[in-house]
């Protein structure tokens, strides 16, 4: 069947915060995915302290970085799936036969999973600083604005892969392809000056690079650096930029 589309529709504070509110409603009736968004990166951040428990400097150099990762990948994951699943099942064609725009839609996921994110980045930045001993320069306040925002760029990543998967597998499947790289030239593992040329070039117009890139500055700096802000306005450009690709793609159905 053919793909169809509907007439642009102008956002509505009320259809999205009904959409966002649904949503909720069917996250609440799922304990598996609330464990996978809320816990896992708290357990991650747990592991790696341990598996440097006899080098806290180590920790305390990639903690931070990881901090806005593990919320990133599980956002992106849980996202794409779910956005997936509403079109499979015929519920998004019945939704978008409402008076509801893809705006709406794509903005009400974002409200949502945006809450969603608050806690999860809550719960991983205070155990990080508070029970972990993560060793940061900067306010934790600043760390937690960052894995906010990386949490957000992961649901915008994965309602926007959501509209090329076919099933649950495609869409777990652009993870290799959309997240993989960016974790492997963001700077986690060696510096991006010390990259080949072309991969550092390629390493500054991902989005993760600059999330890598903000929780250094937190990291070393006691006060807001210019560059931190230039990452945090990147990384937050970049999730915007991506929601409204990802509103612009909405599909109906899949066939």
């Amino acid at each position: 069947m053919n793909t169809t589309t509907t007439g642009s529709r102008p956002l509505s504070a009320a259809r999205t915060l009904a959409t966002a509110g649904r949503v909720l409603r069917q996250l609440t009736h799922d304990p598996r995915t609330v464990a996978l968004l809320l816990l896992i990166p708290v357990l991650m951040i747990t592991l790696l302290r341990y598996v440097f428990d006899g080098s806290p400097q180590t920790f305390d150099s990639i903690g931070a970085s990881l901090l806005g990762i593990f919320p990133l990948i599980t956002m992106f994951l849980v996202t794409s799936i779910a956005t997936l699943r509403e079109r499979t099942s015929g519920t998004l064609e019945r939704l978008l036969a409402m008076p509801l725009g893809k705006g709406d839609l794509i903005a009400g996921y974002a409200l949502a999973f945006g809450a969603v994110a608050i806690v999860q980045s809550l719960l991983a930045t205070a155990l990080s600083v508070w029970a972990l001993g993560l060793d940061v320069t900067g306010s934790p306040w600043l760390l937690l604005l960052v894995a906010l925002l990386d949490a957000l760029l992961g649901t915008a990543l994965g309602l926007f892969v959501s509209a090329f998967a076919a099933s649950e597998f495609q869409a777990v499947q652009f993870m290799p392809a959309v997240i993989f790289p960016q974790l492997l030239l963001c700077g986690l593992f060696i510096a991006r000056d010390r990259m080949a040329p072309a991969l550092e070039a390629l390493s500054n117009v991902l989005p993760m690079s600059y999330a890598v890139d903000g929780m250094n500055e937190v990291l070393h700096h006691t006060e807001v650096t210019g560059d931190f802000v230039r990452d945090i306005a990147v990384v937050a450009g970049c999730a915007v930029l991506v929601l409204a690709l990802g509103a612009a793609t909405l599909r109906r159905r899949t066939t």
